[in-house]
């Protein structure tokens, strides 16, 4: 079963500790062990032996109840090592194009991790220096992590788009298919300008992958053997995606399988794919409430500070209350929200959350035609009427922002993919350490 994520980043905490980095902090009694060895060379950076122990020994407390899933440890070090090289590149590349974090927002990583465990910040540096980890590496784990995920969105950000014709196109395809599916897989990369000796090492790769499942053996632990995807190591499951984020080249097959069905291996764009369907969800009709409601906005400026916008507000609000007077009319004369203060702060019709929390939140006190009182938000002093409350069903309307989201994430996933591969294979690795080479390919250096 696939470990949570938080669970996951706990588990291998210490895979970004690198040893010369604390060197002159050592006691004398550890400085006088024998020096660390350089295992691979990854364009101007280096991976040490103790890197590679440390992530091999977390991803074995990570199956620790379940070690049959593993590999043999000669295979299980090489995928280790490839998922470190990859990710050092992401991070010397980022930093080559200026990408950084702050150390704020590791704070908020590992603030979200914590809460993700059902832990305070103490307790999770505790859980990880218990399991024997370094918390400053578990930090900077979460720090690659973060600057890898930047990079992802400078990559994709310019070069996906989605157009109206499209999501039309998408919508009217006699193979388009609602609802939602679980899927595994199992991917059999092609170096980036492979030769017809790659693909065909590919190919066999692949049917070894499929005799040893036809064979018996579990789909996630022949991932984790075979698959040379990010997700490997955490038996190559996809999570629930709906059908219409699922790649054109693989739709087809996956729209005639059934739970637990596993198929042949299907040729794509990057290599060889070999998918499980683990389960299926049918879709469902999208009912939401929506709220009718009217506003008025004081805003503080350079001749109203922001006590007088509050008392402003507050003079506003008695006078529709005590004195009566028509909230349209006042909105017209002393909104300043741009948007509405012509309709006489007339909002119209929206789903709860369209104005933000904070409206949300007094949306859901109020009674129909019940004003509030002046409430503050970062844009100034609100004060809001709701005028009625309605179900509404946006399953047309959803399902065009889901076609078009699922198209955007179809797109950045094959423009990241093709990013990795071209920078893997243009980039200088060199393995220094024969075992850990992959028999099937060359130790490769640009």
């Amino acid at each position: 079963m696939k470990q949570p994520l938080a669970l996951f980043l706990l588990a291998v905490a210490s895979v970004a500790t690198v040893l010369p980095a604390h060197a002159q902090l050592l006691p004398q009694a550890e400085a006088n062990k024998p020096l660390d060895r350089i295992v691979a060379v990854v364009d101007d950076g280096v991976i040490l032996q103790s890197e590679l122990d440390d992530a091999v020994r977390s991803v074995q407390q990570q199956y620790a109840s379940q070690p049959g899933q593993l590999p043999p440890l000669d295979v299980l070090r090489r995928q280790v090592l490839d998922r470190l090289v990859l990710m050092r590149l992401q991070v010397q590349r980022a930093d080559e194009q200026g990408i950084r974090v702050s150390d704020q927002d590791v704070d908020q990583a590992v603030n979200a991790v914590a809460q993700q465990n059902r832990m305070t910040p103490e307790q999770l540096r505790s859980a990880v220096e218990q399991d024997g980890s370094s918390f400053a590496s578990f930090r900077k784990q979460l720090s690659e992590q973060l600057i890898a995920q930047r990079l992802h969105e400078s990559v994709v950000r310019d070069s996906v788009s989605v157009t109206d014709s499209e999501i039309n196109n998408l919508l009217a395809s006699p193979t388009y298919k609602a609802g939602e599916v679980h899927l595994a897989h199992i991917q059999i990369s092609i170096p980036s300008g492979g030769t017809a000796s790659d693909i065909q090492s590919a190919q066999a790769k692949a049917q070894q992958a499929m005799d040893a499942i036809k064979g018996g053996m579990d789909f996630n632990a022949a991932a984790i053997r075979f698959s040379d995807a990010q997700d490997a190591l955490d038996g190559g499951d996809l999570g629930w995606r709906r059908m219409d984020e699922v790649p054109p080249a693989f739709a087809d097959a996956v729209g005639t399988m059934k739970p637990g069905d596993v198929s042949p291996a299907l040729r794509g764009p990057t290599g060889f794919h070999i998918l499980k369907l683990v389960e299926t969800r049918a879709p469902q009709r999208q009912v939401v409430p929506e709220f009718h409601a009217r506003q008025i906005l004081i805003k503080p400026s350079e001749l109203l500070t922001p006590e007088q916008a509050h008392q402003k507000a507050q003079d506003i609000y008695n006078r529709i209350v005590n004195k009566k007077e028509d909230f349209s009319k006042l909105a017209k004369e002393n909104s300043k929200d741009n948007t509405t203060a012509n309709a006489g702060g007339d909002m119209g019709w929206f789903p709860q959350q369209a104005w933000g929390s904070i409206i949300a939140q007094q949306l859901g006190q109020l009674k129909d035609d019940q004003v509030s009182q002046p409430f503050q938000s970062e844009a100034g002093w609100h004060i809001l009427q709701r005028l009625g409350e309605r179900q509404s069903d946006r399953t047309d309307e959803i399902e065009r922002d889901q076609a078009r989201q699922a198209i955007g994430n179809r797109k950045a996933e094959q423009a990241y993919e093709d990013y990795l591969r071209e920078m893997r294979s243009n980039a200088y690795v060199d393995i220094l350490v024969p075992d850990l080479r992959d028999p099937n390919q060359p130790n490769k250096k640009s």
